[in-house]
Order: C-alpha cells, then sequence, then structure tokens
C-alpha cells in the first residue's frame, strides 16, 4: 500500500488536548524531557504514563519517556482504557497509520492481524478510534523522543475487562514481552477526585484533602509495585480508586506473571493537577512508573 493509499488516524485531540504546531510542541516536550532523568539502568520493557492534556501532566509522563531507548526498540505496544465506548474485551485499529503534529506512525499491521487472528479482540471503528484520548495523547512523546528510528506501533484499546479476562490478555501478550525489541506503555492517570468525579475519598489522619489522595495513590503504587495481580484487584476493590487505566494496569501485571521472568518495577514521579483542599476542589493524578528486565541487569552486571 502507497503512502497515499494508507489510511490514517486523524490527530483529532491536537489543538485542544496538546500544541498542534510540531514545532512548537517539539520544544515543549523537549523542556520537560530535560527536567527528568535517566534511572532506568538496563533493558526498558514497559512504562506507565499518564495520558491528561499536557499542560497538566506533561510534565510527569515526561519521567517515563525519558527512560526510553530507541536504538533498543523497535515496536510500542500501547494500552489504553476506553473512555466513552464500553467494551468488555480489547479492540484493535482499522488503520494503517496515525497522525501527530511531528510525524505520522506506522502501525504494525502484522501483530495486529497477528492478534486479530486469536479471536479475541474485536476491531475497533474509526469513530471511536478518534474520540479516544488515552493512546493519542502517547504518540507525539514517543514520535518526539524516538526521533529519526524506524519503529511501529500496536494500539490496543483496553475495556472493562474482568480479572480473567486481564489475565487472558495477559497470557497473549506475554510472548511480545519477552521480545527484547518491544516496549509497553501503559496508559493511565490515577486518582480522579471531587464530586464531578462521584469520587471523595478522604482519611482525615493525613490532613489535608490532596494529602489523602497521595497516600491513596501511593498505596496503589505499592500494590503494582509487588507485580501480584490480585494485590491491585485488592486494593482497587478496597478504596475504589478512580484509576481510569486499571485494566491496562492489570493487563500489564497479568502479562509480566505470565513470562515468568524478573522484572523491576520504580516509581519515578507524581503530581496532581491541584491540591484539594475541600469538598468543593477537584484534582486528577498522574504517576510515571517503568519496568526493567532484571534478568538482563544481572546477566549485564556480571559481564
Amino acid at each position: 500500500m502507497s503512502a497515499a493509499e494508507a489510511k490514517v488516524r486523524r490527530a483529532s485531540h491536537a489543538g485542544s488536548w496538546y500544541e498542534k504546531r510540531g514545532a512548537v510542541l517539539a520544544k515543549q516536550l523537549q523542556t520537560w524531557l530535560d527536567e527528568a532523568k535517566v534511572t532506568a539502568r538496563q533493558s526498558v520493557r514497559a512504562i506507565i504514563v499518564p495520558h491528561a492534556g499536557y499542560s497538566y501532566s506533561g510534565r510527569t509522563a515526561a519521567y517515563s519517556y525519558k527512560q526510553i531507548q530507541p536504538d533498543q526498540t523497535d515496536r510500542i505496544i500501547i494500552l489504553g482504557p476506553s473512555h466513552h465506548h464500553y467494551t468488555r474485551i480489547c479492540e484493535l485499529p482499522c488503520v494503517d497509520e496515525y497522525e501527530t503534529p511531528l510525524a505520522n506512525l506506522k502501525l504494525d499491521t502484522e501483530v495486529i492481524e497477528e492478534l486479530r487472528d486469536t479471536g479475541m479482540f474485536d476491531d475497533m471503528d474509526e469513530d471511536v478510534d478518534e474520540a479516544e484520548h488515552s493512546i493519542e495523547m502517547q504518540l507525539p512523546y514517543l514520535s518526539h523522543v524516538m526521533g529519526q528510528k524506524s519503529f511501529t506501533v500496536v494500539p490496543i484499546l483496553v475495556g472493562g475487562l474482568s480479572v480473567k479476562k486481564e489475565e487472558e490478555f495477559g497470557k497473549v501478550l506475554a510472548p511480545y514481552l519477552q521480545d527484547a525489541r518491544n516496549l509497553f506503555v501503559i496508559s493511565s492517570d490515577f486518582c480522579h477526585w471531587g464530586k464531578r468525579f462521584s469520587y471523595t475519598y478522604y482519611d482525615e489522619q493525613h490532613g489535608s484533602i490532596w494529602k489523602s489522595i497521595q497516600a491513596l495513590d501511593e498505596e496503589g503504587v505499592r500494590a503494582i509495585q509487588t507485580q501480584d495481580p490480585a494485590r491491585f484487584s485488592e486494593y482497587l476493590a478496597k478504596y475504589k480508586n478512580t484509576i481510569c487505566g486499571r485494566h491496562p494496569i492489570g493487563v500489564m501485571l497479568q502479562t509480566l506473571k505470565a513470562t515468568g521472568k524478573n522484572y523491576s518495577l520504580d516509581f519515578l514521579h507524581y503530581e496532581q493537577s491541584s491540591q484539594c483542599q475541600t469538598s468543593r476542589d477537584s484534582s486528577v493524578s498522574y504517576v510515571s512508573l517503568v519496568v526493567t528486565d532484571r534478568d538482563t541487569e544481572s546477566t549485564n552486571d556480571a559481564s
């Protein structure tokens, strides 16, 4: 298929959720990346990264994207939650490229067809694709960080999965995680607090509301860091924390488990969109985490 015939998903949130002028956007992203530090020592296997408008979450996202090693990455598999479209499984795009203000990103149609052939995925309608922001918000950062390095993307829209379904999809994706040339991007914001989100959990022992939210998110991060899907599910059941990417995170934890390998899952950065002081306030939390291959680290340390 020629470039002229390629079916392209437009950058539908450019100009509203993030800057649509390529040069201005690149400068903004680089400013945030310059503030972040590289902490991952060896093979980066996955990152957890927020997906709000860049004016809110762009700085936090930079801490995850700073860890990417372009020369070691050929394919990027993005797991994003579905905010507007209800599905009980995962869906795959039906286009060839994703537009960004920096460069169009080519989809790995071969891998997408492999996944489609499992019979576990539905097709994602183009209107659903363009309405969703959780995947799109990762694309400009990927384009900028990867630079001139050739790579493809595999976007996966993750629906409201049961724990059993998270496990099933984790087993399907595990072979791709075991390929060191693949990188997983898990798109998720953390606590959405306030009456407009119908979530106002507050533990007064932490003092201010925003400190209670931070403590809640930190406990969630610790649950994720155990790499135990059951532990994360227990946390969600206990607190009902409004982590919009809980199902992509659940799939990632099941994928890590299914490989049978050893990973490090490290915290990088945390922010809130605002510091809630009263019940009239609201905020969204943003977290950056990175997964590295501990087996690779041990091998390299020994050499």
